[in-house]
Formats: structure tokens, sequence, C-alpha cells
């Protein structure tokens, strides 16, 4: 029977794709899932792409939350990234659905997948991070292997938290930080690390303790979401990423044991969306309320009596000082008209006292 010019009008207004979806088995832990170096950028629909999302059978799952940039877990084609929380004892699945353009001859993106919280017992000073070890995620159903490796690249890394590479005994105490367009930066404690109103976020720090603080005394996490935590670190271990664009949404630092008994630390820090917190005190976690990348933050360790002497005090940042001055000179440009209508009433009102007409 041949279609009726109705029927032909809404088959051209249907485009088919072309969609591949996968299930990835992961163990309990933390993950980051982002695209390999170097993949194609979409074209002008937005294809290839890839969404990661649970299946339906596991939509209603407790123990799996899904963070990304998007809210719906689409990655797009290249430079994406989120993370999967997989919680409780047992292993889950979740969805790799590519979406492509079928006339296209874009390739279909890679991806590879890091786990973040897993790190040896034993703290080495500052070795060289050594080459991962590959973990592969197994899929619940055969699939074949060609698609396989097309949808996740095939690879998911097991990552311990690489270990920061100072020497802690001749330089101190030291924040080390990947920026966003800078890499890895290294400065004392004290120092702002990454520049407030700069736009650019932080993805992961670390804290070199010096020979004074114990590196189990000194532990720091970082917020990667609402109510969710990366696990606390001690210190000369990288918390967070790098080079996966993900950035961190807050920190927090405490002390404990002996490190305790002498020092305080204090947190300042400031976020892309422009807010401002600290200083806080020992543990308490800094973050913005509309989850805002981190941007900047300011560590200080001080003993007790310096804490004493230093009570806290809301921190003004650069841009804060910019704008109360702006914010000075549009006053005394706004004082001066108000005193020349004060001056000019008072002219009119001697005047008016003289049997002059002041018009208004």
């Amino acid at each position: 029977m041949p279609n009726t010019p109705d029927q032909a009008s809404i088959q051209k207004r249907i485009y088919d794709l072309k969609v591949t979806g996968h299930l990835m088995t992961l163990d309990p832990g933390l993950y980051c899932i982002f695209h390999t170096k170097n993949q194609k950028p979409a074209d002008d629909h937005g294809f290839p792409g890839i969404r990661i999302s649970l299946p339906p059978f596991l939509k209603h799952n407790p123990n799996v939350q899904i963070t990304g940039f998007e809210g719906d877990g689409w990655i797009g084609a290249e430079k994406g990234a989120l993370l999967v929380q997989v919680s409780g004892k047992e292993s889950t699945q979740v969805l790799v659905t590519i979406y492509q353009d079928p006339s296209s001859a874009h390739p279909v993106p890679s991806l590879q997948v890091v786990r973040l919280n897993d790190a040896p017992d034993s703290l080495v000073a500052f070795p060289p991070v050594a080459s991962e070890a590959a973990y592969h995620a197994p899929a619940a159903a055969p699939v074949p292997s060609e698609a396989a490796e097309a949808a996740v690249g095939a690879s998911a890394v097991q990552a311990p938290a690489p270990r920061l590479r100072f020497d802690l005994q001749k330089e101190g105490m030291k924040v080390v930080a990947h920026l966003q367009m800078q890499g890895d930066v290294a400065l004392p404690v004290g120092e702002w690390m990454g520049t407030p109103g700069s736009q650019h976020w932080i993805e992961g720090f670390g804290i070199i303790p010096p020979a004074s603080i114990a590196p189990e005394d000194i532990e720091y996490q970082a917020v990667l979401g609402k109510g969710w935590y990366s696990p606390w670190q001690e210190g000369g271990k990288f918390c967070g990423s790098r080079g996966m664009a993900l950035p961190i949404l807050g920190l927090a630092v405490r002390l404990k044991g002996k490190a305790a008994e002498k020092y305080i630390c204090r947190l300042t820090a400031s976020f892309i969306d422009g807010t401002h917190l600290g200083p806080v005190t020992d543990g308490e976690p800094v973050s913005s309320y509309t989850l805002a990348p981190l941007e900047s933050f300011r560590l200080e360790v001080l003993t007790h009596k310096e804490a004493q002497d230093n009570p806290v005090e809301p921190v003004m940042m650069p841009q804060d000082v910019n704008l109360v001055e702006e914010q000075a000179e549009k006053s005394e440009k706004k004082e001066k008209p108000v005193v020349k209508e004060i001056s000019s009433a008072a002219s009119s009102s001697r005047k008016a006292k003289k049997g002059q007409v002041v018009s208004e």
C-alpha cells in the first residue's frame, strides 16, 4: 500500500540516528568517566555524543549516583567527564548509549574510566607516579568486542592516589593543586592557590606537611557534589583529578593527633559563581550554595597562640577591595549633587525671606 501524503510528510519529519547501547559493570567505588585525548569535536547537530545513565531495570537504585555538568548524563563527543559513585557491597551496571549521525564520518568517541578512591596503605614520600594498573569493567552480557571497544574505549583504569613529589624536609609545608589552564602548581601554605576572580577552576589538590607534622595527622577531602565528598586523604597524597576537565566543588582540611594539639588550620575559598567563604577552622567544608567549581583557596596553619593573637575575621578578596573602592567613588559622586541641592535650597530660602519669588 503506497504512503499517503500525510505519511510521507511525517517520515520527512523523522530522522533516524544510529544508536548503540552497552552495559558496563562497576564494582563499589568512585569513578571518573571521561573522553580520551584527541577526540573529534561534534558536528553542527551535536553528534556523535555519549550519555551515561542507569539502565531501566536499575533506575531506582539508591546506591548509584551519577554527577556531571549536564543533569542528564550527557558528555558529548569530546572533553566531557562525569563522576559515578557506587555504594554498598555489590557491583552494579551503568548504561553507555552512543548517538551517531549515520551519514557522518565521525569516529565513535572513546572513553576512559578511572577509579579515584583506591590508595595503597603506606605513604611514599615522593616517587614518580607508577603506571596505572589496568582494571577492565566486565559487561553483564556478552557484547561483540568491536562494539565494546567503540563504546567504552575498552579500558577502565584503577588509579591509586598519586604521590606528590616534593622534598618534605627541605621545602617545608606546601600546597599543590592542579589548576585549569595551568597544570600543577606548588605554593607555600598561607598563599592563595588559584586566582580569585579568574573563573578557572581547581581539579585536585594535596598538602605536603613539614617534618614537624606527621602525614597521618593532617587530612583533607574534596567536595564532589551535594552531600558528596571524596574519601579523606592524608598528607602527601593527591585528592581529586588531573587533566580530566572535572573541577572539585570545595574542600575541607583537618588536623589530628599531635598536630591538632599544637596547630589550628584556617581555610578561605572563592568559587567561579563569585561566592567567597571563610575563614573556617578544622574540618569544616567550604562549598558554594550553588555548587559552583572551586576557584581558589588559602590554607593557613597557625599555632594556637598565633590563632589567639590573630582572631578569625572575614577575609576581603582582591575583587572585594576593588568593589569597595568603586562603591566609595560612586558614593562620593552621589554626595556632591546632594550638597549642591542643599546649598541651592538654602539659598532659595534666604531669597524667599527677602520677599523674592522662588520658582521650583
